[in-house]
C-alpha cells in the first residue's frame, strides 16, 4: 500500500525514511520509491538532504545509518551558535518586561535569550536547565528556580516528576522556547522522547509562548510530538525562509516576527 500523505509532504517522508533506515539497517532508492509511490529522483533527492544534514550515509543505490551520536553534545552545540542565532535571541529578549515571570526552556537558543537580556531587568525566571539558571544568576534583579530532577546529559536539563511538579505549579506570564522541529500541520515535534512532558508543561504553564527558531527548522519532523502550532503566540525567525512557510503559521493565528537584513 502505497503511502500517499507522505509524498505530499517531503519532510514527514524523509522522516518516515529514517523510521525504515532504523528499522532495517538500509534502505534502497527503488524499494523507497515504490513504498512512497514517487520517483527514484525524488528518493534521491530525499537521502542526497539526509547526507547533507548528516542523518545518513549515501551508498550506491541507497543509503546506510550514520554512527549514533556524532559527538554533538550540548557544549559543541554552543560553541556552534552563529551571529543568526544571537540576533533571534536578541529579538526574542526584546519580548520580555520587568515584573514578569518567564519561564526559559532548556537548549542553545533560550540560554542565548537568557544571554541577551538588558543588566538592568528585574524579572522571576524558571528553568530546568542548570546552564541557563547560571545564566541568569548573573543578573542583580531576576530572581531564579532552578526545577530539579535527573539531569539528561544530551539536552542539559532535569526531567521526571519533579520537574514537572514544578513547574505544572507556577503561572509565568511568558515562556521561551527553541524548537527542534516545527510543522504547520504536524505541530512542534522534538528529538528526545523523555523531553516532551517537560516541553509541554512550559506551554501549559505560560499565558503567552515565543518559540525562537532558525529557518531550517520550519517544516520539519522529528519523531515525537509535543503540541500543535497553535499553542505558540510568536514565532521569532529568519527573514528568508522557504516560500510559504511563514504564511503557514500566521493562518494559523500565530505572530510572526522576523529578523531584518
Amino acid at each position: 500500500m502505497h503511502d500517499h500523505s507522505a509524498s505530499e509532504l517531503p519532510s514527514l517522508r524523509r522522516q518516515k525514511i529514517l523510521l525504515i533506515l532504523e528499522r532495517d539497517g538500509k534502505v534502497m532508492a527503488s524499494e523507497l520509491s515504490q513504498h512512497f509511490a514517487v520517483s527514484e529522483d525524488t528518493i534521491r533527492r530525499d537521502l542526497a538532504e539526509l547526507d547533507n544534514a548528516g542523518l545518513v550515509q549515501r551508498v550506491h543505490g541507497g543509503a546506510l545509518p550514520r554512527p549514533k551520536d556524532t559527538g554533538k553534545d550540548y557544549f559543541t552545540r554552543l560553541d556552534e551558535i552563529d551571529e543568526v542565532k544571537i540576533r533571534l535571541a536578541q529579538l526574542a529578549a526584546q519580548q520580555i518586561r520587568n515584573g514578569q515571570t518567564v519561564m526559559f526552556d532548556s537548549g542553545s537558543t533560550s540560554l542565548q535569550v537568557a544571554r541577551s537580556l538588558p543588566r538592568d531587568i528585574s524579572l522571576t525566571a524558571v528553568t530546568a536547565s542548570p546552564m541557563t539558571a547560571i545564566a541568569l544568576s548573573e543578573y542583580p534583579g531576576v530572581k531564579v528556580i532552578l526545577a530539579g530532577g535527573q539531569l539528561n546529559p544530551k539536552t542539559m536539563a532535569a526531567g521526571g516528576h519533579e520537574a514537572l511538579r514544578l513547574l505544572s505549579g507556577i503561572k509565568a506570564d511568558l515562556a521561551i522556547t527553541g524548537v527542534c522541529a516545527i510543522h504547520p500541520e504536524v505541530g512542534i515535534t522534538s528529538l528526545h522522547f523523555d523531553e516532551v512532558p517537560v516541553k509541554q508543561a512550559l506551554l501549559d504553564c505560560a499565558a503567552r509562548v515565543i518559540a525562537v527558531t532558525t529557518a531550517d527548522k520550519l517544516g520539519a519532523v522529528e519523531p515525537f510530538v509535543v503540541a500543535p502550532c497553535e499553542r505558540l503566540h510568536t514565532l521569532i525567525t529568519e527573514r528568508h525562509v522557504a516560500s510559504g512557510n511563514v504564511e503557514d503559521y500566521r493562518r494559523l493565528g500565530i505572530e510572526v516576527e522576523q529578523l531584518q537584513d
